[in-house]
């Protein structure tokens, strides 16, 4: 149970982290925004994106975590157009031409429609790339064993806090937030 306590330790450090990060560059506003279709959408793409990101780490450390932030932004995107008809997606069906090298470019431009070069997909490029950074540095800071199942753990919770960092960024930027309801007034 202490394993298990730790890693939501880490866990929950880590997205208050890249929350505040966030919200200090006005992509957020100090609020995770979430729902049950795209955290269970992760629980059924995570397999396969990890196998994917963890042949990436020694290399591109970076990339193994911040392709998992994309992701969270097609998701998020599909959810709100069209939720019926994209529950069903497959994971390979975001990949890039390059398959999960240029992800990150196939979800920005034909998923979100965004050009590549435009001043929205360079910031969301930019928050993205600093949300990984953030990450890799504590997970370093862990001094976990590398290869171990522990680092493993750690890793896996990383990708999935990436992951929901990336979805709301994208529900944000279509304009959903939270607000307190009353129950009294319906």
């Amino acid at each position: 149970m202490k394993e298990q306590e730790y890693l939501d330790r880490f866990e929950n450090k880590l997205q208050q982290d890249l929350l505040r990060l966030c919200s200090a560059y006005k992509m957020l506003n100090s609020v995770l925004l979430a729902n049950d279709d795209i955290d269970d959408k992760w629980t059924e793409l995570a397999p396969e994106y990890i196998a994917d990101a963890i042949e990436q780490i020694q290399e591109y450390p970076t990339v193994s975590l911040a392709w998992a932030s994309y992701l969270g932004l097609a998701i998020a995107y599909v959810w709100d157009v069209d939720w019926k008809s994209y529950k069903k997606t497959t994971y390979q069906s975001y990949y890039g031409e390059q398959g999960f090298d240029d992800m990150d470019e196939h979800i920005i431009k034909d998923i979100l429609r965004l050009p590549l070069d435009s001043e929205e997909a360079k910031e969301i490029e930019e928050m993205i790339r600093r949300c990984a950074q953030v990450t890799i540095a504590l997970i370093r800071n862990e001094q976990v064993e590398p290869q171990s199942p522990l680092a493993f753990h750690i890793y896996a919770r990383a990708v999935r806090v990436m992951y929901r960092i990336g979805a709301a960024l994208e529900l944000k930027r279509l304009g959903y937030n939270f607000q307190k309801v009353n129950l009294g007034d319906c």
